[in-house]
């Protein structure tokens, strides 16, 4: 990816170019299958995040930890994650997404291996660490792809089908890893994962490409892709520390650092809500979680697509997104009760959640495109993704410390229920503090850094 892609008034290659092929070899909507590419990936990525919480009741008996011992495990991935998530924005930026991809997949396939080979506390902390550096470089790589290869009408819809990845591979993860545990041995999970991650590069490598080299991609959809994209040069890299001096930046850090948490608290603790509050092990309550990740997966593509419709109806990019994500932080509000009700209320409320969740995700990032030009985007992905990280790194820590402490008193549902109330309200604050930060969602000129 190298370089930026050019203006749209660059002319087309002439038809004998070497970049291009004949017509008879372009596929339609090729972008598409490039958003492909991207769902698949992360729902890679979102199975080795998902492994560790499903094995808990099995890792519990072996390793001995506590929960604020595991809320820590946690935590140190999350500490990598935020550390690689600026390593990755700057490398992704600065080498391309077909580079930076790769890199991250190799990365963190290994590290996902290498867990099979641990049986200590002090172990895990190593590999949940190394595999958080490494996964780092799938959100600043996808969020990239997606403003290179979309027009802006299209980017909030894209990126809620790859980002539907997440939910997948939380979906996928439930119905086979519990299984697998069971039956090979906790190890063979994190190996089978590993192995995923890196067959995925046989479809990466020789598949993508900047549309402007990608043989596959014909005049017309090339148009496309460049109809709206703005009209500049290629300039010099943006240092990470000038980006802190807009505001623009400030909207995406604070409601990263409030909300992500949020969906790390679904990944990391379900599996124990629902043994220890309901009594239901992995084996029995593996049916409910799937469910909760069906309900995610559905309706969180709806919610990328609903504010990508309503600018298509004539709405600015500014009033559609924000509608939708004042709708989607206000559908959070009902996990307030999830510990007052039963099993599969339960499930029906933390499904919705689940949904606001990812439907404000894809919104949340596709307001980075709106506002930056696209030589910064990866940039700002990671240092938001930091912030998030950070926020991820802190509550896993409480939440355990605070569920020990209820535990003790034998009343470890109340501890549940602090926790949902606080995921409950998070996003609220969060548009508030977003829309003082960034009232309007538009493209503005960065100052220009001397040389």
């Amino acid at each position: 990816m190298g370089t930026m892609p050019a203006a749209i008034t660059q002319k087309q290659p002439p038809s004998g170019s070497p970049s291009r092929v004949p017509e008879g070899r372009f596929i339609a909507n090729y972008r598409w299958v490039v958003c492909a590419l991207l769902f698949f990936a992360t729902t890679i990525n979102y199975i080795d995040r998902q492994i560790l919480s499903l094995i808990k009741e099995i890792l519990d008996k072996d390793i001995g930890w506590t929960n604020e011992q595991f809320g820590w495990v946690n935590s140190a991935f999350q500490f990598a994650y935020g550390i690689g998530l600026l390593g990755f924005g700057w490398f992704v930026d600065r080498f391309g997404t077909k580079m930076g991809y790769a890199v991250s997949i190799i990365a963190w396939s290994v590290a996902a291996a290498a867990h099979g080979l641990v049986g200590s506390l002090g172990g895990f902390i190593t590999a949940r660490s190394a595999l958080g550096l490494g996964e780092a470089g799938n959100f600043p790589s996808a969020i990239k792809a997606v403003a290179l290869w979309f027009p802006k009408r299209e980017r909030a819809f894209a990126t809620s089908i790859f980002n539907a990845g997440t939910n997948a591979g939380a979906l996928i993860a439930p119905a086979f890893i519990p299984w697998m545990a069971y039956r090979f041995g906790w190890q063979s999970c994190f190996i089978a994962a590993g192995i995923a991650g890196l067959l995925w590069l046989f479809l990466w490598i020789p598949f993508y490409d900047v549309p402007e080299k990608c043989k596959r991609v014909g005049p017309a959809e090339l148009v496309l892709i460049r109809s709206d994209r703005e009209d500049e040069q290629p300039k010099e890299k943006i240092p990470w520390l000038s980006l802190l001096s807009y505001r623009q930046t400030w909207s995406f850090i604070i409601a990263k650092f409030l909300t992500d948490p949020v969906w790390w608290f679904f990944l990391i603790w379900l599996p124990d809500y629902f043994k220890k509050t309901r009594g239901l092990d992995i084996k029995k309550s593996w049916i409910h979680i799937v469910t909760i990740y069906g309900i995610v997966t559905v309706l969180s593509i709806f919610g990328g697509w609903v504010t990508g419709y309503l600018t298509k109806r004539g709405w600015s990019v500014t009033r559609a997104r924000k509608t939708g994500m004042f709708i989607f932080a206000l559908c959070a509000l009902p996990i307030l009760t999830v510990t007052t009700v039963g099993d599969w209320t339960a499930v029906l409320l933390i499904g919705l959640a689940g949904s606001a969740h990812q439907a404000w995700s894809a919104n949340l990032y596709t307001t980075v495109s709106d506002m930056f030009p696209k030589r910064a985007v990866a940039s700002v992905i990671g240092i938001g993704g930091m912030a998030g990280s950070a926020g991820g790194i802190l509550f896993p820590a409480l939440s355990g410390r605070l569920l020990d402490h209820f535990q003790k008193q034998q009343n470890i549902t109340a501890g549940y229920a602090i926790l949902f109330s606080i995921c409950a309200c998070m996003y609220l604050v969060a548009f508030a503090l977003n829309h003082l930060c960034a009232p309007r969602y538009e493209p503005f000129q960065l100052k220009e850094q001397p040389r």
